[in-house]
């Protein structure tokens, strides 16, 4: 069974959440709300943990990280509130990379395998499957939100889950399918051409809902958090992973990735944008879903490895339940979680 977190630190989540307005803000302060997870995840991830080399610290800033626009309620159109049509082009123009391993989303590649470590451990842990087995998933409805061009969701078919993937890109549904075609476990995964909004109207539901490097990417987080709630399952799993909005992440995951090492177009990541663990917390709770896990995902540049660690001042995932509620006595609803 994972390991909850302490009713104190759910108490103080909840306070906070009241300070959430279409996206959350959390002032900073020596005390971080997401620290208290890193405990859990050390424990639950101990083999791993042991043998990953300490994270490299990063070039100093610049003096002042571009602030950008900021983000208030409201989307990109009456229908699709959380869908931000300038990333859509953004990513559609890249389309026909994503399976270069040398191409823009080399990044993504390279650090594919340290997330679906942390995916397969949580998954396991929470549906109690054996993660020694080859198809440790097997029988799961997951969903991949934001797939691409489905690095993430081929590995969840090998593992035996039954995988539906979306995108708002079109020609990213298409290289998906072409690819997955290809291998007889991967041509069942289901893609299609739309989003999680649309998917909630329809009542589809999963028992892991996974989104990785897309909230940073929308135009309304909260509203993409309450979406991916919705459509999972009670007691179900939703996994986000993300970058956090930190000057360290600013000086290696933009100015060092994008400007100096070129892994990544100029313009990918924008600082604004970026999520810190607080607000994703709260967030997520606001949307019913509780973080059990959080672990970070550092880069060794001696190694050219990525690994699983507490450091989450740059690249981080998180893993939560979804409440599940049941009527009581009076009527009213009464979480179970």
């Amino acid at each position: 069974m994972l390991r909850r977190a302490a009713p104190s630190l759910r108490r103080a989540l909840l306070s906070s959440a009241s300070a959430l307005r279409g996206r959350a803000r959390v002032p900073n302060g020596s005390y971080s709300p997401s620290q208290a997870f890193l405990p859990q995840w050390r424990r639950g991830y101990a083999s791993e943990a042991a043998s990953e080399a300490p994270p490299q610290q990063p070039p100093p800033p610049p003096p002042s990280p571009p602030r950008g626009p900021s983000r208030s309620g409201g989307g990109g159109g009456p229908t699709v509130s959380s869908l931000d049509p300038t990333e859509v082009a953004k990513f559609g123009a890249m389309a026909e990379t994503w399976w270069d391993s040398n191409g823009p989303f080399k990044p993504l590649h390279w650090m594919n395998p340290t997330r679906l470590s942390f995916i397969r451990s949580s998954l396991c842990r929470h549906f109690r499957r054996d993660p020694h087995s080859s198809k440790p998933l097997e029988g799961l409805r997951v969903i991949d939100v934001g797939c691409g061009g489905g690095i993430l969701s081929e590995p969840l078919a090998h593992m035996g889950a039954t995988v539906t993937g979306i995108d708002a890109v079109d020609r990213n549904i298409k290289i998906a399918s072409i690819h997955a075609a290809s291998d007889p476990t991967t041509a069942s995964i289901e893609y299609c051409c739309t989003t999680a909004e649309e998917l909630v109207k329809e009542k589809r539901l999963f028992d892991a809902v996974i989104s990785l490097e897309v909230i940073e990417h929308v135009a309304n987080p909260l509203e993409f958090c309450e979406s991916l709630s919705a459509l999972t399952v009670p007691n179900g799993a939703t996994l986000v992973s993300t970058i956090n909005r930190s000057m360290r992440a600013y000086a290696t995951a933009i100015f060092g990735a994008e400007y100096i090492l070129r892994w990544l177009p100029k313009g990918t990541h924008e600082w604004s944008k970026l999520v810190t663990p607080e607000e994703l917390a709260l967030m997520l709770q606001k949307a019913s879903v509780s973080i059990e896990e959080m672990a970070g995902i550092v880069y060794n540049p001696l190694s050219g490895e990525w690994s699983l660690s507490d450091d989450i001042s740059v690249n981080y995932i998180a893993f939560g339940i979804k409440k599940s509620k049941t009527p009581t006595t009076n009527g009213t609803e009464a979480s179970l979680s």
